[in-house]
């Protein structure tokens, strides 16, 4: 039997079972992804004892030694851990918190013990007694812990996203975005370990490209990483993510905004832009903000008529949505492009005078003496129509009174102004003054054109 001593410098005081746990676990999936052999084993035998069992090259005493594994540097998408200290600190963590150790391999039995330093007789520190192997065929390493409580071994398991049962919502090339699981703060991890939990994120997150300040800020205790770590990479993944699901639960949140209940990533505005651009490109969206719903319902219902689903989203965000493309290169559809969308497509359902009600009919029938009172029917007037739908004003908020078409050369009125003569005349001459000067809606040039109307309709009466 030969005593290795491990030379721990350091104890990390505040490390406990389930964080020394988390190393050795660590340290198993590692090998099984360097190798390609079989899943790591997790369990209890009869007599209570944990094993945490891989299947690779076996653990040799010279692998306890604290320096950088070169081997997980190289093939660092693959693997959890980066350096070799982790498994000296567990094993330290172990002793100082009762656990019994044994590990088994190919290459040697290794228990612990506390012995004199070599040269400071008075000193005792930890050392790894390696005694040849019980079983020198066997494959892979047994690290056999006595004294670990079962919810120990569940709660560090919960590390890893392996065993955590989070859902994966996409994949892309910078990390995964996970399905925040109900009741629980949503969690980062790196390389499938976690390292922190958000309680004001809506998804969970494992990160697997890495920048600089990331790897700098997983140090040996590889827990409670500061946010400013990963905001970044957070960021990155969900800028790269396309899945719908990702899309419909960002801009859901954004409904949230005025109640105080949206998630941090929709506070981004790069980021909630971008699940816009995903949403116009899968399904039949209009971003609206709250004001613009309730100040426009005439295109609201429209578009509801139509299919689209509204989308309720802040005054920030929506002001960059007017210069803004989906991701299949079309407008994201705003109030603005659905407005000019659908008087684009619009069609005037016109109504024959034969189809009017007798009351209807004596009104249009003074269309002539209504004219007459503000002088001579201007000549570019080659006809006025009676319509059962119009299109929408500027504001939203309702289809128009009347319209001048001076391409058609045709004044539009819509038949509900047909209910009494005060009302037909009051929009037939105000679609008349449009006629005459050709200037347009909320003009000043219209306002005295509308004034010079009023005059003649007066002195005339008079």
């Amino acid at each position: 039997m030969a005593g290795f001593d491990l030379n721990v410098e350091r104890v990390l005081e505040h490390w406990t079972v389930v964080f020394a746990m988390r190393e050795v676990i660590a340290n198993a999936l590692d090998e099984a992804a360097l190798t390609g052999t079989a899943e790591p084993e997790i369990a209890r035998d009869e007599d209570g004892r944990w094993h945490i069992r891989d299947y690779g090259r076996g653990l040799r005493y010279e692998h306890l030694t604290q320096k950088e594994d070169r081997e997980k540097a190289r093939h660092s998408e693959l693997v959890v851990g980066k350096f070799g200290v982790g498994l000296k600190d567990a094993l330290a963590t172990f002793d100082r918190r009762g656990i019994g150790v044994t590990i088994r391999s190919a290459h040697a039995d290794m228990t612990l013990a506390r012995l004199p330093k070599h040269g400071f007789e008075d000193l005792r520190t930890l050392h790894v007694l390696v005694d040849p192997p019980s079983d020198p065929t066997m494959a892979g390493t047994d690290i056999v812990l006595t004294g670990v409580k079962d919810d120990e071994v569940a709660a560090a398991k919960q590390l890893f996203l392996r065993y955590a049962g989070d859902e994966l919502l996409e994949r892309t090339s910078i990390g995964a975005v996970l399905r925040r699981m109900k009741g629980r703060p949503a969690r980062i991890y790196v390389n499938g370990l976690r390292v922190a939990e958000e309680e004001r994120f809506l998804f969970s997150y494992d990160i697997s490209s890495l920048t600089t300040p990331l790897r700098r800020a997983l140090n040996r205790e590889r827990s409670n990483v500061g946010r400013s770590a990963y905001t970044d990479r957070v960021k990155a993944i969900l800028l790269a993510a396309t899945a719908k699901p990702v899309a419909d639960a960002l801009a859901a949140d954004l409904a949230g905004f005025e109640r105080g209940t949206q998630h941090e990533e929709t506070n981004w505005l790069d980021v909630a832009l971008h699940a816009c651009r995903i949403l116009n490109a899968s399904e039949k969206v209009v971003f609206l903000t709250s004001w613009q719903l309730m100040t426009a319902p005439a295109y609201v219902e429209h578009a509801r008529k139509e299919g689209y689903r509204v989308v309720i989203v802040p005054d920030a965000l929506q002001g960059k949505l007017g210069r803004a493309v989906d991701i299949a290169g079309n407008p994201i559809v705003d109030l603005g492009v659905f407005r000019d969308r659908w008087n684009e497509g619009f069609a005037f359902m016109f109504v024959d005078e034969s189809d009017l009600s007798p009351e209807e009919r004596s009104v249009f029938a003074r269309t002539k003496d209504i004219i007459a009172l503000q002088g001579a029917r201007p000549r570019g007037i080659r006809e006025i129509r009676i319509s059962q739908t119009m299109r929408i004003n500027a504001s939203g908020t309702a289809e128009v009174a009347g319209l001048w078409d001076e391409e058609q050369g045709r004044i539009v009125i819509k038949r509900d102004q047909l209910r009494g003569l005060p009302t037909y005349a009051g929009t037939l001459l105000h679609e008349v003054t449009h006629a005459r000067s050709q200037t347009p809606d909320v003009s000043s040039d219209f306002e005295d054109a509308l004034t010079h109307t009023l005059g003649a309709v007066a002195a005339r009466s008079l």
